[in-house]
């Protein structure tokens, strides 16, 4: 089957598989320009055509989990929903053989929220994540032959874009606007990307099964697919940028009085003049209140904000519980995927730091959960400095907490 490892050989990681090399691709794409990657591995292991009908057709999809396109317009979602029937009746479920009579007149068919719905693509956006350090989310896009979904645009993150299926024809353009914020969309600048998609493109080529395009926030882009059917995967990369750690320091320093203070009554602030002398203490309290905001009231911030961005490896509910009842010594568990954590000291407690929740745990276990924390899969039995019991009594606690999930049985 494509896309598995040569025998013998350690499975290539997710960013190894969309960039070749992770180093090179650090230092000279990250952020800054394209990079076409012709890989030929393939990733029909994430999503192929069957696995495309089957969601169409058997999962019971809800919008916004799918939606259409056609001519660069999307389609009114009651073109292609309908109740679900008997024991189903929630009215917008999709309807397959209205996909497929649209499909067969030139629609797109988009595939949302994948790292939700299909467990290869939710495993592979977990672990791509985690070596990322930002969120993502993937969709597919379904294009019937010699179709365009959509115009030239521009996205607001980072993607990268996984040919599963067919052969489509990308144009890529310089941006209009670059590094653009989430409110920056391209909407807003139709006119300017119009014109910049009319000139000659950086990059004109067809993308084939198993190659990877890597398009950093802005770059304009639009596709079509050429003779049968084509299908891709993007993957997109919602980006932390300088411009949140902005926003954290504008919310912390809301803790100021100085810059909450009242302006004059009946002040004209249309007038620069009127505005000018509270403009200047503005300016100055700003500068006061900025440095005395620490980096760790900043790093509190901004994680919080990322940590919720992303879901981290599925746990499995009934095989997990019973696995937690039963445990061991001799019984292995390993870090979740994907789990936003950090651990830090409070008096007699050590306490690990979740995205939504504390898990505040005995001092004395701290050696033991680092070791947990590490990555690798750690036996019952071989926790330092904690009694075998003890060892039970924290790992269960972090099996139901959802930190650590099993890793095997003797």
């Amino acid at each position: 089957m494509t896309g598995r490892p040569v025998q013998g050989r350690p499975e290539p990681g997710p960013l190894t598989r969309c960039v070749g090399d992770p180093d090179v691709f650090a230092a000279e794409h990250w952020g800054r320009a394209p990079l076409l990657t012709r890989n030929g591995a393939g990733f029909r292991d994430l999503l192929d055509l069957d696995g495309i009908d089957d969601l169409l057709s058997r999962r019971g999809l809800r919008t916004p989990f799918i939606r259409m396109a056609k001519a660069g317009q999307v389609l009114d979602s009651s073109s292609f929903t309908a109740p679900g029937g008997v024991g189903a009746e929630i009215g917008d479920q999709v309807r397959d053989d209205k996909v497929a009579a649209l499909f067969g007149e030139g629609a797109t068919v988009v595939l949302q929220a994948l790292h939700r719905t299909w467990p290869p693509v939710i495993d592979f956006c977990t672990r791509l994540a985690a070596e990322l350090g930002h969120p993502v989310q993937a969709n597919s896009y379904v294009t019937p032959p010699s179709s365009r979904g959509f115009s030239a645009h521009y996205d607001v993150h980072d993607v990268f874009v996984l040919q599963l299926a067919g052969r489509k024809h990308w144009t890529i353009h310089a941006p209009v606007l670059a590094d653009p914020l989430r409110d920056q969309g391209w909407g807003q600048r139709s006119a300017a990307v119009a014109a910049a998609a009319e000139q000659p493109p950086v990059i004109d080529a067809v993308l084939e099964p198993g190659d990877a395009l890597y398009l950093p926030r802005g770059w304009l882009h639009a596709a079509t697919a050429l003779g049968e059917v084509s299908a891709h995967l993007t993957v997109g990369i919602h980006v932390v940028t300088r411009f949140a750690l902005v926003e954290a320091l504008m919310a912390l320093v809301a803790d100021d009085p100085a810059l909450r203070a009242t302006l004059p009554l009946g002040i004209d602030v249309a007038d620069p003049a009127a505005l000018a002398p509270h403009l200047d203490s503005v300016r100055a309290a700003l500068v006061d209140a900025l440095g005395r905001v620490s980096d760790d009231a900043v790093a509190r911030r901004v994680r919080r904000r990322v940590w919720s961005g992303g879901r981290p490896e599925p746990v499995g509910v009934v095989a997990g519980t019973a696995f937690a009842a039963g445990l061991a010594v001799g019984d292995a568990v390993r870090l979740r995927v994907g789990l936003p954590h950090r651990l830090r000291h409070a008096g007699e407690q050590v306490v690990l730091e979740l995205a939504d929740r504390e898990v505040a745990l005995p001092a004395f276990t701290e050696e033991a959960v680092r070791a947990l924390l590490g990555g690798d899969a750690v036996a019952v039995g071989s926790l330092p400095k904690m009694e075998e019991a003890d060892q039970i009594v924290l790992v269960r606690r972090l099996l139901r907490e959802g930190v650590v999930v099993p890793a095997g049985r003797p």
